[in-house]
């Protein structure tokens, strides 16, 4: 799994813990639904740090938090 793909899945997985669809969270984050639905979806490669902090900050979560899973912690050097 790489860097996008991981932050694709934890998307989807906080969503799913806080019962909210992909396009509540992007009213709650004021990240378009495009960006969040392309980010979901894999079309995104190069997810910018302050669309994941938007996310947080609409999922009420830290930066930290949301990379604190072990899938982030095995993540291995991607080299493009």
């Amino acid at each position: 799994m790489n860097i996008s793909q991981c932050v694709s899945q934890r998307i989807l997985d906080l969503c799913t813990e806080r019962n909210i669809t992909v396009n509540k969270l992007s009213t709650m984050s004021g990240v378009t639904q495009s960006t969040v639905n392309d980010i979901v979806n894999g079309k995104a490669k190069n997810i910018g740090i302050v669309t994941i902090k938007k996310l947080c900050d609409g999922l009420d979560i830290t930066i930290t938090e949301f990379f604190n899973t072990p899938e982030f912690s095995r993540l291995e050097q991607e080299i493009f």
